[in-house]
Parts: structure tokens; C-alpha cells; sequence
């Protein structure tokens, strides 16, 4: 069946067309056919919308995927997204709030059936999205960690560890969220420096023979003090060590103690030590054996081991009143301004509270060691490789994971308690019942915790495979697909996620979970800002494929939550960047804009001028596509061409080389140089010069040339639509769709064609064709040069001379006579014996070749004079920068030889050409 083109490239005709029969032949399942090529995406948070993280590296994978579909792989793209227990609790809660409803009204159950009905109702817009973006994974596969086959993989990990003596629980300091009452990871911790205050403050000895001050960025916290603390070598001190003083405020006596930990030229070289309330001073309670003395409740207020006085004020309150108390008791030595670092909970913004509290951990040694080991030994690889780095430094100094969370959303727990606080860990209550013995007159509660995110994202490389049930592992291919072939992803989450599948699915396996790691920068916009919704500076994707107005994006920049001069300020930008919106670029053009700036950098900049240059390609791509269709109406070609001109032959050469580097920077994820690779061939060789180069043969006289040449345009733009389609899957599928029935094609989209490689051209030979081809090129550029250069109207036909032409120049001057004179609209071609014998002419210089274009009955002599010195003067300042790096002795010495060899034959060419123009400027006068 026939399949026209719309005159004109407007991507919202087909994109959401062709993703919907796409989806729906079933083509994104895998074949079950061939090598086995598997990617894990980064399950997004079931909350979220798609971001240009999102878009970034889901288009590299989608690239991927598409290319091993092509090459014959059985393909699986595993889809899904992420329960995201802190994100997804403080949406449901927020929603209902603007009902009027409470979490705690609710109750537990009545709350988690609020989150799965938001789940069911708004929790896949993301997916539908990725859809939008050309995502060619598996839906029918994909997996929601809160399933239950994900929760059987969960329950089971977390039983066998604690029966390995791998999770325990125990109290510890934790970083806690006082306004989400929950521990929070040191990676979801945001650290920032901020402006504050050092405070100094004199500790009375006990026995009235002194003092010791003693400097604190958090004064409120001296309630929980239990030492002060010197270091062991300051002579200022060393008499005191062993001491005690009275804490201020208290009245408790606290010891002096002497640890290396503290820095003495900071503040006075005192520091308090309040192991409640400070991951360093934890440590010297361990090694002092000091008590653990916590003063602030779960939402940071002081509890009742603080002085009456204190107790339920918030924390900042309080430290109001500790510091009057202290000012009128004498106590305030000092208050000056001070930088320090504020940790702050990524989610909520609050400052995080170091908080002593029961928790479950996991032990990391054993783990991590073995984690550091598949990578070092390359059974994991990271790309680019010098990431390995960052992931050693932090394996070598992992902590104990703290896998609870006070959550109400996620893995509960499966751990139970009697009356009397004995714990049972086990895959259900009855299963716990029956191991230990307990009868039903027990009484068990199961652990209200749930487990952290990141707990049930570390198993998605064999959760996602039915693990640990044998009959879902067969079915889902867990032998067949794990480990997976490369894992995309940003290098802000090596640890949360990388490093934890790594450890688990070893420990729990016996596999890696991945070959390949392909660590990706991060997007931020044009100037290298980091996007955010403070700066107004985000992109959604989707506005970018669709387009947007001003109105509709200043609406979603500036929130009615915004500070009034915050949002002027985003106003004022947007307005000045898009004074009309953004227009729709199409999902292809988004998409090889992101695969040309997919560097192997840490930051990716973002600029959307790149996106309207890439939806010209694609313009570009469509109108060559209708002149070859026009040019081959009723034409069907089968097989590989067998061609019989020069320009067919240059073509193939071209098609092969793009071919072998398309495979080459594939293989090494060099996205980047893919891009510009494909883009070079399609705009440069084929849309301009092949397309050129054919219509003298398509409008000749050889009938046999004609038809090849519709052959192997057909031929090579079908190859050419096949090596985009990873990229641009929509406008190369839409092309294809009128190309391939003047191939006879058997597949039925170019998703299963074959993928170009460069074993299908072996045999070919076309180095002469390419070497004459160039000549031509350069002839036809340098004369259309002149042409433009002298006005000369299209229609109008000129003669052209040639001067010192080798045997070389004559013979491809007669073997291209035809294609110059029709490229170049020349009435005739003669070889000049003598060059004193030229008349007045427009000169230009191919290698030695000199071209003249007699200037009688074209040009202004005077205008021309004009013209020529220009060109000198600007072929003079060429050579002298030539002349200049060269006379470099650090150029000579340190650029690479065929470097400055390019440069000799640089200055070779100018002087060529100087020559070339001074003698015709000598003509003239």
C-alpha cells in the first residue's frame, strides 16, 4: 500500500500515529530470537512528571535498544517506576489536606487505600509521557516495586539477611526530618552553606578555679551536653583533662576529656561534646564510653530529659531563650557570624536534626568489599572509567545503611513483637508463629516502619525477574536476561542505586546485575545552571515536542506558592528568553538534540537553539526524501546497487565509512559523535551533494545511469533513514513507511529492518571514485563561488578556463563535463596552454588547478578590482597566521606531527591562491 508524504514536516501529523501502531503490533516485546540485549530502566518515582534527566537518558537508552532491535538482538527494555515512599506520602498527604482530611484521621489502612486509588487514578502520568518521548520499552512487562511480585522480593531479601546476621536493629544516630518524622538517608541530605553565628561560652570548673569557653554553633544542644573536650597535646589544657565541669543552665557535672578529634586553632579550642545530637561527637561518646543523653522529641522540640524550664519549646526557640539565660547569667562570651554547612532534607527543605533513635541497619563491610571487587576487576564496567574513583572512595568508607523509615507508604517491615519486646523476623505472622512456637494467645504487632525506597529499588535487576519464585523466574527469562547489558544513568545516584544493585544482586544471585554502567552528566540549561523551579529556569520536555505558550509557561514557572519578587524576577526572564513561548519541535528534534550533547562531561548543557537546528535536519531529511520519490515514481530497485557513475559510487564509499563509525561510537556510548557522524552524512554528502551530483544522470540521456542512480538513491537513503532511526525514531519511520515499497522491503517497519554495518559493503572499492568526486565538489563550490560572488543571475550561462591543469585535472574535466555544466550552468570548458593568454577573469585555485571565469559582459571591472583585493587581503592574513605558527617553537615542538604538517600544507594552498589572485588582479589594472 502506498504511503504519501504531507508536503511538508509537521511531527504532530504522525508522531503520536506511529507510537500507537507501534505499541500496538506488539514489536517492543522481546523476539525471544537471537543474542540476548537487555536494559533496567531507572524506575521514575510513580509521583513525577518527565523531566529532562528523564528525557536525556531514557532517549540514550531508547537509542540503544532501538539499534540492538535493528541488529537482531532479543531485546528487553524492563520498564517500570518506583513506589517512592517519602515523595508519594507527602503528595497523598498534601491532597488530602486541601479536602480537609489528615493522614491520622484516616488511619493506615485508610491512608495507603487513598495512595493506591492516586496511584491507579494520577500515578502513571509518567509512563504515558515516556510514551510521548518514543519509548520503545516492554509495558506489558512493567513492574511497580509495590506489586506483589516486587513486595514477595522485598519480604524475602530482608528475611534472608536477618537470618544471615547481615540487618539488625539497633539505636543509633540518624539524619532526621522533624517535619516528615522520619529518618532520612545522608544521601537524600542536602548540605549548604549558609550565614550563622559561633557562640562562645564559659563552662565553670567545679572546683572554682576557672573556666573553659567553649564555641558552638547550636547552643540549644548544650542541654544534652556530657563532656567538654580538648585536644590531648594543647598545653593550654592538658592540666584540666580529667576534671569536671558544671554545664551551665543544668547544673549537671560533666567531665573534661582529651580526644585528637578536636582542631585547636578553632574558636578556643573547647569544644562540648553532645553524642545525641552530633554524628562526630557520636563517635568520641563511643570511644569515651560517655553516656547518650537525648533532649529533643520527634518533631524537634525539647523533651523532659532538658530543664523544665526548656521542655516542649521548638528548637530554635529554645535556643532564644538558652542564649537570654545565658547572657543574664554572665555565660555569653562571644556572638560573631560565622559560615557553616546546614544539612537540609532534600524532600522538605528543613534542617535535619541528628536524632538517637531505634532503627534497622544493614551491615555494609563485607558487602561493599565484594561491591568494590566486581567493579575492579571489570565483571562491572563503568563508563567513562574514571568514575571508578568516586565509587571506590565511597565503598571504602560506607557506613551501615538504615533501611527504616516512619512511613506509612512502602514495605512494612516483616519483623513482629511480643509483650515483652522480643522480636520475630519472618515472610508472614503465621510463618513466625510456627517457627518460634507461639500460640495465638501470644500476642504479636508487626513493626509499623517501612522499609527505605532504595531497600526495594537495590533487587529491580532480579526483582523484576520473578525472583524468588522458580515458575515467575521461567516465565519473565530471569536466565535469559539477568544480568542486563548496560545500565544508564546519572552519576548522582552511583550510590543510592548503582552501587546497592551491585552488592545485592550479587549476594543474593551470584551475578552482576549489569555489564556496563553508562554514567551520564547532568542537564542543566545553557549557562551551566543547575534547573530548578527557585531559578525558573526548568524545560519540560513535553513543552519542547509540543510547544507552549507564553501564558501556559509563565503559569507553570511561577507558582502562587512564590515569594511576590521571586516570581517577578522568573517573569521577567521567561518573558525576555521566549517572548512568544516555545514552539514544537517534535520529539525527533529533541531527541538528537540530546544525543549531540551526550559528551562523557559531568554537566550537559541544555540550549534550545540546538533543538531548532535539529528540527531543520529534520526538514531537511523529509524534503530530500520527496525529491527522491519524485525522481523514482513507478522505479522499484532490489538488493544492493551495482553503480555506474562516479557520484553513486563516491555515495557508497561515504555510506560505508558512516556505517563503520555509527557501529564504533555505539559500542563506545559516544552519543555525541554519533550524532554528528549521522548528521554530516545526511545534510552534507547526501541531502546536498548526492542529491546534486544525481540530477545531471536523472535528467541525461544514459538511460542505464538514470536508473541506477534511482537505485542507489533509494538504496542509500533507505540505509541512511536505518542508521537515524535509533535517534529520530518518528520522521525515519514516517520516510520510510513511502520509501521501502520501491525496495520491495518484507518488514513492515523500520524498527526490524537491518541495521547498516560495515560488513555489507566489503568488497567495494571505491577510493578513485571518491578522490574524482572531491575534485568535483571543490570545482563546483569554487565556481558557484564566483557566481555568487559576481551576481551572476541562475540562468545565465559562463564560460570557464582552465589554467595549469594536469593530466589528472584534464581528464576528470572531460569525464564531468556534463555535471559541471549543468551544476554550474557553464556554456563551455576549455584548458588554457598558455596562461599569459588569459583574458581579465574571476579566479579561484583547486589544488594546483586554476579556474577563470572571463569577466567581459559580467561584471563591473571596477567593482571586480574592489573584490580581488579583498579576497588578497584576506588570503594575507591566512598565511600569516600560518607563518605565525609555525615560526612557534612551542607549536613545532609540542603539536602532533601530522598537526603541523597540516599546517605546512595549509600555508602551501594560501600561497597557491595569493599567486593565483595577484595575477589576476595584475590583469585588471
Amino acid at each position: 500500500m502506498t504511503h504519501t508524504l504531507a508536503p511538508s514536516y509537521d511531527p504532530k501529523q504522525f508522531e503520536a500515529r506511529l507510537y500507537e501502531e507501534w505499541e500496538r503490533s506488539g514489536v517492543f516485546q522481546p523476539s525471544g530470537k537471537g543474542e540476548p540485549y537487555t536494559i533496567l530502566l531507572p524506575p521514575p518515582n510513580v509521583t513525577g512528571t518527565l523531566h529532562m534527566g528523564h528525557a536525556f537518558q531514557h532517549t540514550l537508552q531508547d537509542a540503544l535498544i532501538r539499534y540492538h532491535r535493528m541488529r537482531g538482538y532479543d531485546t528487553l527494555w524492563q520498564m517500570g517506576t518506583d513506589h517512592a515512599g517519602i515523595a508519594t506520602e507527602m503528595v497523598v498527604a498534601r491532597n488530602l489536606g486541601r479536602e480537609g482530611i489528615t493522614r491520622d484521621e484516616l488511619g493506615r489502612d485508610g491512608f495507603i487505600a487513598k495512595v493506591w486509588e492516586w496511584k491507579q487514578h494520577s500515578g502513571d502520568t509518567i509512563e504515558r509521557q515516556m510514551r510521548r518521548l518514543g519509548t520503545s520499552g516492554d509495558w506489558t512487562r512493567s513492574v511497580f516495586t509495590m506489586d506483589p511480585m516486587a513486595a514477595q522480593a522485598v519480604v524475602e531479601s530482608f528475611v534472608r539477611l536477618h537470618a544471615q546476621g547481615l540487618i539488625y536493629r539497633g539505636q543509633r544516630l540518624v539524619n532526621w526530618d522533624p517535619v516528615l518524622k522520619t529518618a532520612i538517608s545522608d544521601l537524600e541530605v542536602v548540605n549548604e552553606e549558609e550565614d550563622g553565628f559561633l557562640w562562645s561560652i564559659s563552662y565553670p570548673l567545679s572546683d572554682g578555679s576557672g573556666e573553659l569557653v567553649v564555641a558552638t554553633t547550636r547552643p540549644e544542644t548544650m542541654l544534652g551536653d556530657v563532656a567538654v573536650m580538648v585536644h590531648p597535646q594543647d598545653e593550654r589544657y592538658t592540666h584540666l583533662i580529667g576534671k569536671t565541669v558544671a554545664l551551665p543552665l543544668s547544673g549537671r557535672e560533666i567531665p573534661v576529656i582529651a580526644d585528637d578529634y578536636v582542631e585547636r586553632e578553632f574558636g578556643t579550642g573547647v569544644v562540648k561534646v553532645t553524642p545525641a545530637h552530633d554524628f562526630n561527637d557520636y563517635a568520641v561518646g563511643q570511644r569515651h564510653g560517655l553516656p547518650l543523653i537525648n533532649i529533643f522529641t520527634r518533631v524537634a522540640a525539647v523533651n523532659d530529659n532538658a530543664p523544665e524550664k526548656y521542655r516542649g519549646l521548638d528548637r530554635y526557640a529554645a535556643r532564644k531563650v538558652v542564649l537570654a539565660d545565658l547572657e543574664a547569667e554572665g555565660r555569653l562570651v562571644e556572638t560573631k557570624p560565622h559560615k557553616l554547612q546546614v544539612p537540609r532534607g532534600d524532600r522538605t527543605g528543613q534542617v535535619i536534626e541528628p536524632y538517637l533513635t531505634d532503627q534497622w541497619f544493614v551491615k555494609m563491610d563485607g558487602l561493599a568489599k565484594r561491591g568494590l571487587e566486581l567493579v575492579e576487576s571489570g565483571d562491572v564496567k563503568l563508563v567513562p572509567s574514571n568514575w571508578i574513583n568516586t565509587y571506590r572512595h565511597w565503598m571504602e568508607n560506607i557506613q551501615d545503611w538504615c533501611i527504616s523509615r516512619q512511613l506509612w507508604w512502602g514495605h512494612r517491615i516483616p519483623a513482629w513483637y511480643d509483650d515483652d519486646g522480643h522480636i520475630y523476623v519472618g515472610r508472614s505472622e503465621a510463618e513466625v508463629r510456627e517457627k518460634h512456637d507461639l500460640g495465638h494467645e501470644v500476642a504479636l504487632s508487626q513493626d509499623s516502619d517501612v522499609l527505605e525506597t532504595w531497600f526495594s529499588s537495590q533487587l529491580w535487576p532480579f526483582s523484576t525477574m520473578g525472583w524468588p519464585d522458580q515458575q515467575r523466574m521461567d516465565e519473565r527469562g530471569y536466565d535469559r536476561y539477568l544480568p542486563s547489558s548496560v545500565l544508564v544513568t546519572g552519576f548522582d545516584i552511583i550510590f543510592f542505586w548503582v552501587a546497592r544493585m551491585i552488592m545485592a544482586t550479587d549476594h543474593f544471585t551470584g551475578r552482576v546485575p549489569f555489564n556496563d554502567v553508562y554514567i551520564t552528566g547532568l542537564v542543566r540549561d545553557k549557562d551551566g545552571q543547575k534547573m530548578s523551579k527557585s531559578k525558573g529556569n526548568i524545560l519540560d520536555p513535553l513543552d519542547l515536542i509540543d510547544g507552549i505558550s507564553l501564558e501556559d509557561l509563565l503559569s507553570k514557572r511561577t507558582t502562587g506558592l512564590m515569594q511576590p519578587k521571586m516570581a517577578e524576577k522568573i517573569e521577567k526572564a521567561t518573558r525576555k528568553e521566549f517572548p512568544e513561548g516555545i514552539p514544537a519541535f517534535g520529539a525527533d528534534a529533541l531527541r538528537f538534540t540530546i544525543a549531540a550533547l551526550a559528551t562523557h562531561g559531568r554537566d550537559i548543557r541544555f540550549d534550545l537553539g540546538r533543538a531548532e537546528g535539529y528540527k531543520n535536519f529534520c526538514n531537511k531529511l523529509w524534503n530530500a526524501t520527496r525529491f527522491v520519490l519524485m525522481n523514482t515514481e513507478g522505479f522499484v530497485a532490489q538488493g544492493a546497487p551495482a553503480p555506474r557513475t562516479d557520484a553513486e559510487r563516491w555515495i557508497l564509499a561515504q555510506l560505508a565509512k558512516t556505517t563503520a563509525e555509527a557501529a564504533q561510537h555505539f559500542a563506545s556510548y559516544r552519543f555525541d559523535l554519533l550524532a554528528q557522524s549521522l548528521y554530516e552524512f545526511a545534510w552534507n554528502d547526501f541531502c546536498d551533494w548526492f542529491v546534486e551530483l544525481a540530477k545531471p544522470a536523472l535528467n541525461g540521456d544514459d538511460a542505464a545511469a538514470a536508473d541506477s542512480t534511482r537505485h542507489t538513491l533509494l538504496y542509500v537513503l533507505e540505509r541512511l533513514l536505518s542508521l537515524l532511526h535509533p535517534l529520530i525514531p518518528f520522521v525515519t519511520e514516517e520516510l520510510w513507511l513511502a520509501v521501502s515499497p520501491r525496495l520491495d522491503l518484507a518488514e513492515a517497519t523500520l524498527m526490524l529492518r537491518p541495521y547498516p554495518l560495515a560488513g555489507d559493503f566489503a568488497g567495494q572499492d571505491y577510493a578513485a571514485a571518491e578522490t574524482d568526486i572531491e575534485w568535483l565538489k571543490a570545482m563546483v563550490t569554487a565556481l558557484r563561488k564566483i557566481r555568487s560572488e559576481l551576481n551572476v543571475t541562475p540562468s545565465k550561462t559562463v564560460p570557464l578556463l582552465l589554467v595549469d591543469a594536469s593530466a589528472a585535472d584534464r581528464d576528470r574535466a572531460a569525464r564531468f563535463d556534463s555535471q559541471l555544466r549543468f551544476l554550474t550552468r557553464l556554456e563551455a570548458i576549455e584548458v588554457l596552454a598558455d596562461a599569459h593568454a588569459a583574458p581579465a577573469a574571476a579566479t579561484a585555485v583547486v589544488g594546483e588547478l586554476k579556474l577563470l571565469v572571463p569577466l567581459e559582459g559580467l561584471v563591473d571591472l571596477s567593482a571586480e578590482r574592489t573584490r580581488l583585493d579583498k579576497e588578497l587581503k584576506r588570503v594575507e592574513g591566512e598565511i600569516a597566521k600560518c607563518h605565525n605558527k609555525l615560526a612557534s617553537e612551542t607549536f613545532v615542538a609540542n603539536a602532533p606531527p601530522a598537526v603541523v604538517e597540516q599546517e605546512r600544507k595549509r600555508l602551501a594552498d594560501w600561497n597557491l591562491q595569493r599567486e593565483a589572485l595577484a595575477a589576476q588582479r595584475a590583469k585588471l589594472g
